[in-house]
């Protein structure tokens, strides 16, 4: 899993989106440009990304990985459909 350091830095970015995501509600609160709303919503959006970015790798080099090398075909298989869920997630 994620180690203290880590889930430090994840919490900050998430930080960082939650501020992100209040500037948006100011802005549309004080009707301020629409693109500018617009570049604000993409950033808090890759900000977003980034996190989930983060926490997949983590799980990919941990919880997958273990599972392909205890060699149990059951839970090799589990480890693939979910990381299939999660990837037709995100292809969303």
């Amino acid at each position: 899993m994620l180690s203290d350091d880590e889930k430090k830095k994840l919490n900050n970015r998430l930080r960082r989106v939650i501020g992100q995501v209040e500037a948006v509600g100011r802005m549309i609160e004080d009707e301020e440009y629409c693109v500018d709303i617009l570049m604000q919503l993409s950033a808090a959006t890759g900000a977003l990304n980034k996190v989930g970015q983060i926490v997949l790798e983590q799980h990919i080099r941990t919880c997958v990985s273990e599972a392909i090398k205890s060699g149990s075909a059951k839970d090799r298989d589990e480890k693939i459909e979910e990381l299939m869920t999660v990837f037709r997630k995100y292809g969303e």
